[in-house]
C-alpha cells in the first residue's frame, strides 16, 4: 500500500493550490480528483468564472512558485466601485469608490480566469517531484486512526497518509466520511457568470451594481481581441436567472446592458454562460481525526467581495504554517485542533457578513433600497470605518 505525508481529495483550484503549497514546502503529496482539470478556454466545460486574488492570496501563491506563472495574465484591481441603482429606473443614484491607495501601495488584488488558474497550477505541479497529481481518480472512503488515515480510491487502490485535506467541494465525500455536519442557508438565487467586451475601458475598476435580486458585478479582464473586457457575475432570483440563461444571445446582451446601467456602454457576450445556485454553508468544525477541511468542503459563500477562494487560500496558509512549525506532528490532534481554532471563528464571521450583504442586495421594496443606499453612504463617509472595512475585506485585519 502506498504512503504519503498528505493526501488531498479534490483537484479544483483550492486543491491544486494546496498541493503546490505543501509540495513546494517539501511534503510528499498525492492529489486526486475524479474529473481531470480543463485548462483551455475553448474546451467544453471550461470554467469561465474568474477569481480576484487578493493581496494575502498572492503571498501564498508566490511561496508556492505559482505567482510568477500567473503574473503575465492577471489584471490589477485598483478600485472597488459600489453603485446603488435602486431607484425607479435602472440607473446610478449613488456611487462610492474604495481605492487601494488608501491602505496599501499595491492593488486590492488581481483578477484571473479560473480555467487559466487551473492551467498554471497543473503546470507548477508537473515541476514538483514531491507531488503526484492523479486526475481521473476519486477518493471514495476514509478510515482514520490516531496514527494515520487510509483513503480508498475509485480504482480500488488505497493510500495511507498522515494528513488528509478535504478540498472536494460543498458536498465533500471526505467531510461526510469524517462525520462533520454543516449548516446550509439557501437564498432562492442563481448566479450567471460570463465574460463581455465593452467600448468604455474599465481602467482596473471592479464595479458592483446593486438594484434588486442580487448584485451585478463587472471585474476587469485583459482586453479580448483588442477590446476592453470584463468578467460578470449576475445574481438574481433563480427563475429569472434561468430564464436569462436560456435567452438568445442578442436578447441576453440587451438585458445585461440595461442591468449594467450602461456604465461601460453596450455589453457584448465574449464567452459561454454558466449558472449555479447560491448558498452559504459552514462546517461545524474545520477538522477531525487526521483530516482538515479547506475551501468549499469547509465554507461556501455567495460571490460577493471576492472572499471565496481567498478564504480557501487562507485555510491552506494556516494549515501549512502549523505543519512547518511542527513537522513531526503533521496531522495529529494538536495540529488539527490548532487549525480549527485558527480558522473557524474568522470563517464564521465572514460567512455571516457575506450572508448579510447578500440579503441586503436582494431587497426589492423602495424603502429597503433607500435604507441600503443610506447605509452605504454612511459607512463610506466615516474614513476610519471605510479603511477598516477594506482591510477586513483583504483579510489583513
Amino acid at each position: 500500500m502506498e504512503s504519503c505525508d498528505i493526501f488531498i481529495s479534490g483537484g479544483g483550484i483550492a486543491g491544486l493550490s494546496a498541493a503546490a503549497a505543501f509540495g513546494t514546502a517539501g511534503f510528499h503529496v498525492i492529489c486526486a480528483d475524479p474529473a481531470p482539470p480543463i485548462t483551455d478556454r475553448s474546451e467544453d466545460g471550461a470554467d469561465m468564472r474568474t477569481t480576484a486574488l487578493l493581496q494575502p492570496a498572492r503571498q501564498v501563491l508566490e511561496a508556492s512558485g505559482v505567482w510568477e506563472r500567473l503574473a503575465p495574465h492577471v489584471t490589477p484591481l485598483q478600485i472597488m466601485r459600489i453603485v446603488d441603482a435602486g431607484g425607479d429606473e435602472p440607473e446610478p443614484r449613488l456611487t462610492r469608490e474604495f481605492n487601494a491607495d488608501d491602505i496599501s501601495e499595491l492593488p486590492f488584488g488581481w483578477n484571473a480566469p479560473n480555467w487559466l488558474l487551473r492551467r498554471e497550477l497543473v503546470a507548477r505541479l508537473s515541476e514538483l517531484t514531491t507531488v503526484d497529481f492523479r486526475p481521473g481518480l476519486g477518493a471514495e472512503t476514509l478510515f482514520t486512526r490516531d496514527s494515520a488515515a487510509r483513503v480508498r480510491l475509485s480504482d480500488g487502490s488505497s493510500v495511507n497518509a498522515r494528513l488528509v485535506i478535504a478540498a472536494d467541494g460543498r458536498t465533500s465525500p471526505m467531510r461526510q466520511s469524517a462525520g462533520i455536519p454543516v449548516r446550509t442557508m439557501r437564498y432562492g438565487q442563481k448566479a450567471l457568470a460570463f465574460a463581455v467586451t465593452h467600448p468604455i475601458p474599465h481602467e482596473n475598476v471592479s464595479t458592483e451594481i446593486h438594484r434588486t435580486g442580487g448584485p451585478f458585478t463587472l471585474v476587469p479582464l485583459p482586453d479580448h481581441d483588442g477590446v476592453p473586457s470584463s468578467a460578470v457575475v449576475w445574481m438574481d432570483e433563480g427563475p429569472l436567472s434561468q430564464a436569462r440563461y436560456d435567452l438568445p444571445v442578442e436578447a441576453f446582451e440587451a438585458e445585461a446592458s440595461v442591468r449594467s446601467c450602461h456604465l461601460f456602454g453596450p455589453l457584448t457576450l465574449a464567452s459561454r454562460r454558466s449558472i449555479w445556485p447560491i448558498i452559504s454553508q459552514l462546517a461545524e468544525r474545520m477538522s477531525a481525526q487526521r483530516i482538515a477541511l479547506i475551501a468549499e468542503a469547509a465554507h461556501v459563500v455567495p460571490p460577493i467581495g471576492a472572499q471565496g477562494l481567498n478564504m480557501s487560500l487562507a485555510d491552506t496558509a494556516a494549515l501549512l504554517s502549523l505543519a512547518e512549525a511542527r513537522p513531526e506532528g503533521l496531522g495529529d490532534r494538536q495540529m488539527l485542533d490548532a487549525y480549527h481554532t485558527a480558522r473557524h471563528s474568522d470563517v464564521a464571521l465572514r460567512v455571516r457578513g457575506i450572508d448579510l450583504l447578500n440579503r441586503a442586495s436582494q431587497v426589492s421594496t423602495p424603502a429597503l433600497r433607500d435604507a441600503r443606499a443610506a447605509g452605504l453612504n454612511a459607512l463610506y463617509a466615516m474614513s476610519p470605518v471605510r479603511k477598516t472595512l477594506m482591510q477586513m475585506g483583504l483579510g489583513v485585519r
